[in-house]
């Protein structure tokens, strides 16, 4: 998205249209955006490139810059993802756990069939260091290995729009941490999964890779939700 002032208005106004406060079809007028944030016309132009490439707006000869229909929006930009989670955390959390819950077991089944040696043994190398680094307490060093394995994982089903998808998986998993919605040491449950999903791809057991990741997509919404209704969550 880019930083300065040009980060600080899309940022704006990307979080107003998921708010819906601009409703599909609001015209957006360049010069009252320039006006607004005191910003240049060739910056307020740049800022609806960056909309427009997330699909949230789109220009019109003689009319303008116009908000898109939701339906329209590019819901797999993890951009856009922060912002609706920041509008309706827990609908966009269980939209998200309903996509994960449809794809990654299905990724982890294909790894299983499909992983090479090489990233079998990857896969097992971040179980591990999520292991490591849970009983140290660790937390930012436990996402990022977090991040890696779902990644990793997707990207061994050999499918290459399951592989896509780990932005989204990412930003999910690194928002949870940065709205104090993760423990501050992760459930064991949650890191026995990691490693029994690495074993069983490295055995070649995919059977038990697919339903081992749907617990575990499971465990992570009903720990997230739960948080959610704790006064510590209710105020980040």
């Amino acid at each position: 998205m880019g930083g300065g002032l040009h980060g600080k208005v899309v940022e704006e106004l990307g979080r107003e249209i998921s708010a819906g406060l601009h409703p599909p079809g609001t015209v957006l007028r360049i010069d009252e955006m320039e006006r607004r944030f005191g910003i240049s016309r060739s910056v307020a132009r740049e800022v609806v490139r960056t909309l427009a490439s997330i699909q949230l707006v789109m220009s019109r000869k003689r009319v303008g810059v116009v908000v898109r229909p939701r339906a329209e929006w590019n819901a797999f930009d993890p951009v856009l993802i922060r912002w609706l989670l920041s509008v309706d955390r827990e609908a966009q959390l269980r939209t998200l756990a309903e996509l994960r819950t449809a794809i990654e077991p299905v990724a982890a089944s294909a790894a299983a069939r499909n992983a090479s040696d090489e990233q079998a043994a990857h896969l097992v190398g971040l179980a591990e260091r999520m292991v490591a680094t849970a009983r140290a307490g660790d937390l930012a060093q436990f996402v990022d290995a977090d991040c890696a394995f779902h990644r990793a994982v997707l990207g061994a089903s050999g499918n290459p729009m399951f592989a896509q998808l780990h932005e989204v998986v990412g930003e999910v998993l690194r928002w949870r941490t940065g709205h104090g919605l993760m423990p501050s040491h992760p459930r064991p449950v949650a890191v026995r999964l990691h490693c029994e999903i690495a074993e069983c791809v490295r055995s070649g057991d995919g059977a038990r890779a697919e339903e081992a990741m749907r617990e575990l997509v499971a465990e992570a919404l009903e720990g997230t939700i739960a948080l959610l209704g704790e006064p510590a969550a209710a105020e980040s």
